[in-house]
C-alpha cells in the first residue's frame, strides 16, 4: 500500500483586500490529499474569505496551488462546495429535484426533467441516506434535511475537493452527530479531500486529520492531536475553550468529564 501524502491545496503568501479593509494577510497553509482538514478560528477570522479564494471566486494576491496527483484528470480539480446557509424564498415552489438539475437541464422545468438526470440525483441522494426527500418542496425542508441536499449537490459530479462551511449549523446536536459521521464515512469511502469549516471542536477533535488555526492569517497549523492545545486555543479565541464532547442523550461533557 502507498501511504506517501500529496499536497492537494498549497497556499503561499496570501492576501484579500475587499472595500480597502484587509480581510487576510500572509496566509501560509498546505492542505493534504485525501484527508480531512479542519479550519477554526473566531467569527470574522477569514474563514469563509479563504474558501472563495480557493474557489477563485474573489480576488488575491499570492499563490494557490493544487495537486494534479489528487484530480481526476489534467489541471484544476473539481471542486464540490457546501454553503453555510442558502438563502431562498420558502414559498418558492420548487422541489429538491428541481433545484439539484437545474445546473444540468437544458429545457425548463416545467417541461420535465431528463430522465439521466433524474438517474444521477437518485444516485447521490441515496448516498446520504436522503433520496425520500426528492419529490419534497425546498422551501419545506428542515435545517438537516437541507444540509443533505446541499451536500448531495456538491458531490454530484464527483469531486475531488470539497469545501463545507459550517455544515451543520441550524442543525440540532443529535442530528449534528448523525450528519458528522455520514459525511467522514463518505470521505474515508470515496477519499475526496475534504475541507471544513467549523466552530464545533468536538466534531473537528473526532473527525479532522489536520487543523488549520486562523485568524486574518495563519496561527498554527499541523495534526489535530498537535494543534488542539489550550495555549493555542487561548492565541485564537482570546479567551479559555474547552473541547466539548456530544453524548448520545442529547447532552454535553467538558474535556471528558
Amino acid at each position: 500500500m502507498n501511504n506517501e501524502r500529496h499536497v492537494a491545496i498549497e497556499i503561499k503568501n496570501m492576501a484579500v483586500r475587499l472595500g480597502g479593509t484587509q480581510i487576510l494577510h500572509d496566509v501560509n497553509a498546505s492542505m493534504m490529499c485525501n484527508e480531512t482538514t479542519a479550519i477554526i478560528g473566531p467569527n470574522g477570522a477569514g474563514k469563509t474569505t479563504l474558501f472563495l479564494a480557493i474557489m477563485n471566486l474573489i480576488s488575491y494576491t499570492g499563490t494557490i496551488k493544487f495537486c494534479e496527483t489528487c484530480s481526476h484528470g489534467n489541471g484544476k480539480p473539481r471542486i464540490g462546495y457546501v454553503p453555510q446557509r442558502l438563502d431562498m424564498d420558502r414559498g418558492t415552489p420548487i422541489t429538491v429535484l428541481d433545484f439539484l438539475s437545474i445546473s444540468d437541464q437544458k429545457l425548463p422545468l416545467w417541461l420535465g426533467h431528463r430522465k439521466k438526470i433524474t438517474e444521477k440525483i437518485v444516485s447521490g441522494l441515496d448516498r446520504i441516506g436522503a433520496s425520500h426527500l426528492l419529490k419534497h418542496p425546498l422551501g419545506k425542508l428542515s435545517g438537516g434535511e437541507m444540509q443533505r441536499v446541499l451536500f448531495a449537490m456538491a458531490l454530484l459530479d464527483d469531486p475531488d475537493i470539497v469545501l463545507l462551511d459550517e455544515p451543520a449549523a441550524g442543525v440540532d446536536v443529535a442530528g449534528e452527530e448523525l450528519f458528522s459521521d455520514l459525511l467522514y464515512s463518505l470521505q474515508k469511502e470515496e477519499r475526496f479531500t475534504l475541507l471544513l469549516i467549523s466552530h464545533d471542536l468536538s466534531v473537528v477533535t473526532k473527525h479532522a486529520d489536520h487543523v488549520i488555526c486562523m485568524n486574518k492569517t495563519v496561527k498554527c497549523e499541523g495534526r489535530t492531536v498537535e494543534v488542539l492545545t489550550p495555549e493555542n486555543l487561548m492565541s485564537i479565541y482570546g479567551i479559555h475553550i474547552g473541547l466539548y464532547e456530544h453524548k448520545s442523550d442529547g447532552t454535553c461533557s467538558v474535556d471528558g468529564e
